[in-house]
């Protein structure tokens, strides 16, 4: 949908039905690296989301001389190790925004490992230059200390190369490690692929055993299935939704959605290829650290001021380095409705609503995909509007789609 904003309305009965969830991003993301560094291998169910497309033309094109990752945060730092290991000469560089979001903690890293890499623009911050690979001499396992408050897709970036160096590599991470989930996730998908990676808590450790080519099948997506699970909680009484393609044991740290949302007045049920959602009643107050799932944070945010209750929140401290300063937008779009999100120091938030209403407010997304889903299911509870939806095309091209298929009425506005 391209129209400069949409107007989301509900029929008013029980949500019911089935929707399709993109598959996941993270996932595909990933293995479209690894499949690359092996040299092969069938991947299957990859996301249709933008950055997924973005990563899959930038590998197609292994010549380029300048590779714009637009405004994908993974596209940028996978690729910065990936073209750096593969001995690649470019300008890497990004949209303006990406352009102000730091990078100089993996530069570094990449640096010590041989990377030669400079700064076109900014000191630590995107376009960079990249200008091959040059390893010194070494027989011994090569160690880096790396931060573990930042971004876990720095550390994975350094790890799914870490095969391909003569020593192989030895992360030791320091202070508290934030969205280890995702760690996780791609230690275990470089062992899908061949890779020796071990995880020995304070320190990864991958040994230098070359990739091999392996098939895979992504799962859905448990991101975006946060914001059914916000549909649920805030549609009618009897509202029930099923999920496919949501596996038991995933990869993915997102599904952590499941126990929040138990608190916040949905169960979840596995059922043969996915999960149903059902309403129960909900907790009279929630306190949830999003350290390790921080993409959820705007969706519960918003289901537990519409739902006035109040929520305690730690762990967002990537929040104001993501797309858009997602505290700073949570705030301003939340007190349109009487709500309220308050910064209580040390890291500390707090989410609390009185006489929360939805009278034809029009949310703002600040080229953020997330902003523009979690408020949508808002709708449930009274006529709005979502401005620049297309925006969704970041992680969920097909969302506006499976609104009107689950019988949200949609209306472009001009």
């Amino acid at each position: 949908m391209s129209s400069t904003s949409l107007s989301l309305r509900w029929t008013g009965s029980p949500l019911s039905g089935t929707a399709q969830l993109p598959a996941s991003k993270s996932e595909s993301n990933r293995v479209l690296v690894l499949q690359a560094l092996a040299g092969g291998g069938n991947l299957a169910n990859l996301s249709d989301a933008n950055d997924t497309q973005l990563m899959q033309r930038l590998l197609a094109v292994p010549d380029a001389a300048v590779v714009d990752a637009e405004d994908a945060g993974t596209v940028m730092r996978f690729l910065i190790a990936y073209l750096a290991v593969t001995n690649r000469h470019a300008l890497l560089t990004g949209t303006a925004r990406m352009c102000q979001r730091p990078i100089g903690v993996l530069v570094d890293a990449l640096r010590q490992l041989g990377a030669r890499i400079s700064y076109a623009e900014q000191e630590g911050y995107p376009p960079l230059n990249l200008q091959g690979w040059s390893p010194g001499p070494t027989e011994e396992m090569p160690e880096l200390m790396v931060r573990g408050d930042i971004s876990s897709q720095y550390i994975s970036a350094l790890l799914m190369i870490a095969p391909m160096l003569p020593a192989g590599l030895r992360i030791r991470l320091t202070g508290t490690v934030g969205s280890r989930p995702y760690i996780r996730m791609t230690q275990a998908l470089m062992q899908h692929f061949g890779a020796s990676a071990r995880d020995l808590g304070s320190v990864l450790e991958v040994r230098p055993q070359p990739y091999q080519p392996a098939d895979y099948t992504v799962e859905s997506d448990w991101s975006a299935a946060s914001y059914w699970y916000a549909m649920v909680a805030l549609g009618p009484a009897g509202s029930e939704i099923t999920l496919p393609g949501l596996r038991l044991h995933s990869l993915q740290g997102d599904q952590a959605i499941v126990a929040i949302m138990e608190q916040l007045g949905v169960a979840t049920e596995y059922v043969a290829d996915g999960v149903r959602l059902t309403q129960v009643p909900a907790s009279q107050a929630v306190a949830q650290d999003f350290t390790h799932c921080p993409d959820l944070a705007q969706t519960v945010a918003v289901v537990a001021a519409a739902l006035e209750i109040p929520l305690d929140m730690t762990g967002l401290e990537s929040l104001r380095i993501k797309e858009t300063d997602r505290i700073a937008a949570l705030q301003t779009e939340l007190a349109k409705f009487g709500a309220a999100l308050a910064d209580l120091g040390q890291g500390r938030f707090r989410v609390t609503a009185t006489n929360f209403h939805v009278q034809n407010q029009t949310i703002e997304t600040y080229h953020d995909h997330r902003m523009a889903m979690a408020f949508a299911p808002l709708a449930l509870r009274g006529a709005l509007t979502i401005a620049a939806p297309q925006v969704v095309r970041k992680s969920y091209p097909q969302f506006w789609k499976e609104l009107e298929k689950a019988g949200f009425e949609i209306y472009p506005e001009l």
